[in-house]
């Protein structure tokens, strides 16, 4: 299993594969929406329906895990500032500790956590079950009223694709770095938190070179293939099937059942 799955395309045989990515991207722009404005009866919908996805989608568990992995520490960072730091009625005082946990607290926290790996599990199944050239052409036609604007289009949907090709490339080169350097002998876990520090910009400062490096590579390539602004054709044209008004339907029904839930009284 890869450390860090989220935006590579992984999964091939997928029934999601074969919808229109344009629908995909309006699904997780309204999930999203939800998932911000979720209530605690909402957070079960959600979840559910974002189970289903994932178990219509095939994509495996340990996958949706290894999109969530990076962000693990930062998920409980979060949790613990809302658990000791909002302000409500205590559930119980530590002792030796100038702080308080509070209903409120645990509260948020737990809401708050829920909803960043709501939305990262939601883009990572996107970039999972959309091949990269296909999510730029549906990028392209979606951004397209905004030409209007005299807004490059085209240029913002390439620069999406590139971000997304280029986070499981960094993810590997920094997983090699790590190795490369614990094969030196080097220890990534010192004691300390200026040692630590010291062993993190080991890492950091080598892999935002060979960020420049891959960037300039990237440049290089484009222009040699004779890369321009202006108007281009794709390969194969994106249009909306019956499985894609099916998916439609089911993405409108669902966000009008969960908005519905809000005046139920729980």
């Amino acid at each position: 299993m890869q450390n860090f799955n989220f935006g590579q395309f992984t999964a091939d045989s997928s029934p999601l594969r074969h919808v229109d990515p344009r629908v995909k991207i309006l699904t997780v722009v309204v999930l999203s929406i939800l998932i911000f404005q979720a209530t605690i009866g909402e957070i079960v919908m959600i979840s559910l329906f974002v189970g289903l996805v994932i178990w219509i989608s095939r994509v495996s568990l340990q996958e949706i895990w290894g999109a969530l992995k990076p962000i693990a520490v930062f998920a409980v960072l979060l949790f613990l500032l809302h658990l000791f730091f909002t302000e409500g009625r205590d559930i119980s005082p530590i002792p030796l500790l100038p702080v308080r946990i509070t209903y409120e607290g645990l509260e948020n926290g737990f809401l708050v956590v829920w909803q960043f790996a709501a939305l990262v599990t939601a883009g990572a199944l996107l970039t999972m079950t959309t091949p990269p050239s296909t999510l730029v052409a549906a990028l392209e036609k979606l951004l397209r009223p905004l030409k209007i604007l005299r807004v490059p289009t085209q240029d913002l949907a390439v620069m999406v694709s590139m971000a997304l090709r280029f986070v499981p490339t960094f993810s590997e080169e920094y997983n090699r770095m790590k190795t490369a350097r614990i094969a030196r002998g080097g220890d990534l876990k010192r004691k300390g938190l200026f040692r630590k520090l010291k062993a993190a910009i080991s890492i950091v400062v080598p892999l935002i070179l060979s960020a420049f490096r891959r960037a300039d590579d990237l440049a290089a390539a484009m222009e040699a293939r004779g890369y321009a602004r202006g108007p281009r054709t794709t390969l194969s044209e994106l249009r909306l099937t019956r499985i894609d008004f099916a998916a439609l339907a089911v993405m409108v029904s669902f966000a009008g059942l969960t908005m519905m839930i809000r005046f139920i009284d729980f």
